[in-house]
């Protein structure tokens, strides 16, 4: 209740800092749509166009993160309505391949875990090029060259420990294989989690690390569990001592008074940056592009922020407890690399941990 809280009173906040006088509440899981509300003189080359109609979101972020992210658009664009689908990155991507093949793509957004998967999905020509106007201060590392997809956060894989079990805190992966940790760890599994998907591609092709790594941890008595979500819940709740899991889970817990802590690995952070992309042939065009120029504009990273993400774009403060995107150091491979051994890397994972 208080992470809700929380939220709701960043919206709000937002929704004082755009000018408008109300900020509706949140809806169903399945759709959100804004109440009508009235600028506060702003300059008419400020305003985006006014826009009806609706838009099929699908995603793999938290409900209640795509909730307020969608409360705060309709600040921008009150007759807009965002119908939602959510699963984890490998079960959104399955369900938009499978409606493809039936010649039927009912989503008219993307927004799941990495550039990797947008690779794939741009390899089977579903996602259509456009070039937001809101690029600027978002480095090209973290967008398509040829525009199908950008990134709008950055999400960094570390290491959480519960502090009331943990006397000597790890400071990198390595550190896990330790007998200290033995039958204490937990991660998630890379079968439906696109940023453990990615990560694993990335691990065991860095130096020093490489499937080794796995296998000492599989030695080492870790658990492997379904999703991000549920190895913060075994950790926060003494079950696992440590874990690897993505920062926005610790550090909100942290922030909450929870005897977390979330540590950047000596190595280096694996992020993701989760991208958003438009379906090929959507009949929502614009509805979709004013989504995308949304959450790239300086109110929709700020609305990154007070939800409790790092912002992609330069000049937008992090929420506390979280580096910038400026500050993180991180773990990389050739996407277009990883694209082509990711099922092979998840075979290989299955063979190893069952």
């Amino acid at each position: 209740m208080k992470s809700n809280r929380k939220i709701a009173a960043g919206i709000l906040t937002l929704c004082m800092l755009a000018g408008f006088v109300g900020c509706s509440g949140a809806g169903s899981t399945s759709s959100q749509s804004g109440a009508a509300s009235s600028a506060a003189n702003p300059s008419a080359a400020q305003q985006p166009e006014k826009l009806k109609g609706e838009v099929t979101l699908y995603t793999s972020q938290p409900e209640q993160d795509v909730q307020a992210l969608i409360e705060a658009f309709n600040q921008k664009q009150p007759d807009v309505k965002v119908n939602v689908f959510r699963s984890g990155t490998e079960e959104v991507v399955s369900k938009v391949l499978a409606e493809k093949k039936a010649g039927a793509v009912k989503a008219d957004l993307l927004l799941v875990a990495d550039a990797a998967t947008f690779e794939s999905l741009k390899s089977e020509n579903l996602l259509m090029s456009y070039e937001s106007p809101e690029l600027k201060g978002i480095s090209s590392d973290y967008y398509d060259a040829e525009h199908t997809y950008t990134g709008t956060k950055i999400i960094s894989t570390g290491i959480v420990i519960n502090t009331d079990m943990v006397k000597k805190a790890p400071t990198g992966y390595k550190d896990l294989t330790d007998a200290a940790y033995r039958d204490s760890l937990i991660m998630p599994s890379p079968l439906y989690s696109g940023a453990a998907a990615y990560n694993l591609g990335v691990l065991v092709r860095t130096n020093g690390i490489g499937w080794d790594f796995y296998k000492a941890l599989k030695a080492n008595g870790i658990s492997v569990q379904q999703g991000n979500g549920a190895v913060e819940k075994a950790v926060l709740a003494g079950q696992k001592s440590c874990g690897i899991v993505v920062d926005y889970l610790p550090l909100r817990d942290k922030a909450k008074g929870s005897p977390v802590e979330f540590i950047y690995p000596s190595e280096g952070s694996l992020s993701v940056t989760e991208p958003i992309g438009i379906v090929n042939g959507t009949p929502n065009e614009a509805q979709a592009k004013a989504f995308v120029d949304f959450i790239l504009s300086d109110d929709g990273q700020t609305a990154t922020s007070v939800i409790g993400y790092t912002p992609i774009k330069s000049g937008i403060k992090a929420p506390e407890g979280f580096k910038s995107v400026d500050e993180i150091k991180n773990l990389t491979y050739n996407i277009s690399e990883l694209v082509k051994t990711r099922d092979g890397d998840k075979q290989e994972f299955s063979k190893l941990f069952g």
